[in-house]
């Protein structure tokens, strides 16, 4: 096994409802603990997605 994957290997994803308890939390300001759902985690990942700067070409 190497540390990288062939484009033909296949993972298994497995969805949980979006407002599903992946069983984490966050402390929100008030000090309330708020339970992380997909639905968090999808938004964080599109707010990355569009900071995204790709790398300039290399000569």
């Amino acid at each position: 096994m190497t540390l990288h994957t062939s484009s033909t290997d296949k993972v298994e994803v497995v969805r949980k409802a979006q407002q599903a308890d992946l069983g984490c939390s966050i402390i929100d300001a008030q000090g309330r603990e708020v339970p992380i759902t997909e639905a968090m985690i999808q938004q964080a990942c599109r707010e990355l997605e569009q900071r995204l700067v790709k790398p300039a070409k290399q000569g």
